[in-house]
């Protein structure tokens, strides 16, 4: 089997079967992602995995230059009560957490999980890296890093609306 094989099975031993592979070049990171962020977002400077918590545009775009090819999971979600849509990104920011972990046991030691969502692990936010509650399990939502998902995902021929 080869590598992308392998992930493959343990995607959908997870039951994440709605994916597709994207080359790291072809992941648009964007300065007006983080301005979006500055402006336009309640979490910015309140959730230690939020901008100004994490790395430069710059710092972005090297960090991702560094990956060959990525894995994009598609969920498609309706809800009926906005009210719904947090517990809902929690439990899927935990298991995708369970399979990153397994990913990473299984030989791929440059994985990380970048979910859809600022982190939602917690009821509220430490508000700092420093003083996160779960250091070890907080990650950055992509658009924190400068990516820009809708161009991202509709390169890969994904559906996606505001």
């Amino acid at each position: 089997m080869t590598g992308k094989e392998t992930l493959e099975k343990l995607f959908r031993d997870h039951d994440f079967s709605d994916f597709r592979w994207i080359d790291g070049k072809d992941i648009v990171v964007a300065q007006w992602v983080r301005l979006r962020c500055s402006f336009g977002c309640p979490n910015y400077g309140k959730r230690g995995t939020c901008p100004p918590y994490v790395p430069s545009i710059d710092e972005c775009r090297q960090l991702i230059s560094e990956y060959n090819y990525a894995a994009v999971f598609h969920f498609e979600k309706a809800l009926e009560v906005i009210a719904d849509y947090k517990p809902w990104s929690k439990e899927m920011t935990l298991r995708l957490m369970k399979l990153e972990r397994e990913v990473f046991l299984s030989g791929y030691y440059k994985t990380m999980l970048l979910p859809f969502d600022a982190c939602t692990l917690c009821d509220s936010c430490a508000g700092t890296r420093v003083e996160c509650r779960n250091p070890r399990a907080a990650r950055p939502g992509a658009d924190a890093l400068g990516i820009d998902v809708y161009a991202t995902v509709r390169h890969l021929g994904y559906p996606i609306q505001v």
